[in-house]
């Protein structure tokens, strides 16, 4: 049967596939591939695991007490009766020959496929054995988990062989499931909750595949194995499509494509307004390989370097300072002259570190993690670990132009104990003996207090970057990534409006750098706004390059900063940009 859900349009685009579900669980799952040679191995694993569990199952049964209550052994033999059914873990290893899924994976992916089944059955008492079904199967995940030595090798990207194309659905997607995920086969994302700026919609901006969230059911109402279609840009889900549908979404698919390539075709232009403004297209990336891509894209440097993502998926390790070094070093070194942005570990809210980690543990219960210790509070909170990222950065510094960037900063004694560390950090690097060169200190303007402070904070760095995304969450008082209040994120906001424009004028009268890291620097519908505020450097994931540059290539920049007044005065600042903006439009496409 087909049917519609509604979501909210995160990444534009039509992607066409058979779902492949996440399921949600009470115990954290590993998601990901192993290679074609590694199957039989992790069927196996996932047996041992099955069969941990009978062993542990079957010794508390021996060992109940005489007086004992009938049911508990009933109990237990319908737990052990569910783990000997091949429904569990022979179609469980199904899954693994199939899908290459790991063991954990392909359990949790059977466990969504049987608890749908006992929720359709009419009786009763066979249908609140599902309770029993998701204990047994979180038991297993348990003892794999456990299991000494782990499981195969993750594969993060394999060849399908011309299977069908796949589509993730999940309730959410954690970071570190995402960073999986992000050079894998799925070719559009899909999650119960989230909004424009959640993480998951801004990884998938960056893997250029379309994605709806916060669409509140999908994951429960999608089965494994349907064919659906994401209109990222209507934001919306189409299962089980009929056969006029299909044809009618796939010939939108190929219009894309062209255009892509269309677009793909302005990589070596310069991006120069209609009126001679040289204007700065910067990549964002999240590790030193996406630095080939925004080379690629045509990008003119790197403006923010996520390094928060050298820390995840470590098992509460963290990088050691070599390895950030090296890290940091390929970047520079890909960039070929270009300047590299890095910004300080971004922990917290949606990003957080794993369990294992100190601050994690102390800070596990926090209420508002988004308002809590992350980023910049959290590196001062640990200065050891600070000082070695620090020190990682100025090294690679002597392989090119490196610029430090510094998140969530709100207060001048903030910046005084971050320029006091610097000066430790440059004093340990001469006396071991290591290079560097000058690095330029910036600041993100993400919090409404440091745009508000911005005139005494530039007394002190040599640039700044506005965070749009937080900004917004935190001028409205809006988390990001709760579709219960996703509708009230607006960056055509009056309040966030003024804020960037103010930021931008101010950070220009002060003759210091100022650039827009956040999402909307690669939206295409903010370009001319931005541009109208005097914004001259611009940073986006490599995928967005091509369609702002468009944008720019058609722009008159003075015409735009002629109308903005108009705009920021107006109640209705979207209505007003379309009409107001628009005169500053046109040109031939170079």
């Amino acid at each position: 049967m087909s049917f519609q859900v509604f979501g909210i349009a995160v990444s534009r685009g039509v992607a066409i596939g058979r779902a492949v579900l996440v399921a949600s669980s009470r115990v954290d799952v590993a998601h990901y591939f192993v290679a074609p040679d590694q199957i039989e191995a992790e069927i196996a694993r996932l047996l041992r695991g099955r069969d941990a569990v009978v062993l542990e199952l079957e010794t508390l049964k021996e060992e109940l007490p005489d007086d004992a209550p009938h049911e508990l052994a009933a109990l237990l033999d319908v737990h052990l009766m569910l783990l000997h059914d091949d429904a569990l873990t022979g179609s469980a290893s199904q899954w693994i020959v199939d899908r290459h899924y790991n063991a954990e994976w392909a359990l949790s992916a059977q466990l969504e496929v049987l608890a749908r089944q006992f929720d359709e059955m009419e009786d009763d008492y066979l249908r609140e054995r599902k309770a029993d079904l998701e204990q047994v199967v979180e038991r297993v995940l348990g003892a794999l988990t456990h299991e000494e030595g782990g499981g195969a090798a993750p594969v993060t990207a394999r060849d399908f062989g011309g299977e069908d194309p796949l589509l993730l659905v999940a309730a959410d997607i954690s970071p570190a499931d995402m960073i999986q995920f992000k050079r894998s086969v799925f070719r559009g994302f899909i999650t119960d909750i989230g909004g424009k700026t959640s993480h998951t919609a801004i990884v998938a901006r960056s893997m250029d595949i379309p994605a709806v969230v916060g669409t509140r059911e999908a994951s429960r109402l999608i089965r494994q194995d349907d064919w659906v279609i994401i209109d990222g840009d209507a934001g919306t889900v189409i299962v089980n499509p009929s056969p006029i549908v299909l044809e009618e979404y796939r010939f939108r698919q190929r219009q894309s494509e062209l255009e892509r390539a269309r677009l793909a075709r302005l990589r070596h232009t310069p991006a120069v307004t209609l009126d001679g403004e040289h204007v700065e297209l910067h990549a964002n990336i999240e590790m030193p390989a996406d630095a080939e891509a925004a080379v690629s894209a045509g990008a003119t440097g790197v403006g923010l370097f996520r390094s928060e993502f050298l820390f995840m998926n470590r098992d509460g390790e963290l990088p050691s300072e070599e390895e950030q070094f090296i890290a940091y070093k390929a970047a520079v070194q890909a960039m070929k002259g270009m300047p590299v942005t890095i910004r300080t570990v971004d922990i917290g809210a949606d990003k957080p570190l794993d369990r294992l980690s100190v601050s994690e543990l102390r800070h596990e219960h926090v209420l508002n993690p988004a308002m809590g210790l992350r980023a910049i509070r959290w590196s001062l909170a640990e200065p050891s670990m600070f000082r070695q990222q620090l020190r990682a950065i100025y090294r690679a510094s002597a392989f090119g132009k490196v610029r430090l960037l510094i998140p969530m900063v709100a207060h001048l004694s903030e910046v005084r104990q971050i320029i006091e560390t610097i000066r430790k950090v440059q004093q340990q690097l001469t006396d071991a003996g290591h290079a560097y060169t000058r690095v330029e200190l910036g600041v993100m303007i993400e919090i409404p207090a440091a745009a508000v402070m911005l005139p005494l904070l530039l007394r002190h760095v040599d640039f700044v970057s506005i965070g749009t995304n937080d900004l917004i969450q935190y001028t409205l008082a809006i988390d990001r990534a709760d579709e219960a209040v996703a509708h009230l994120y607006d960056p055509w906001h009056p309040a966030v409006l003024q804020l960037i424009s103010q930021s931008i004028a101010q950070a220009r009268a002060a003759g210091k750098g100022v650039s827009v890291c956040g999402e909307m620097a690669g939206d295409p519908d903010f370009t001319e706004l931005l541009l109208a505020m005097g914004l001259r450097s611009f940073s986006m994931h490599p995928s967005q390059i091509p369609a702002v540059k468009q944008r720019v290539l058609r722009s008159d920049a003075h015409r735009l900063a002629a109308a903005l007044p108009r705009v920021l005065d107006s109640e209705e600042p979207f209505a007003a940009a379309e009409k107001e903006l628009a005169a500053a439009r046109g040109g031939a496409l170079h």
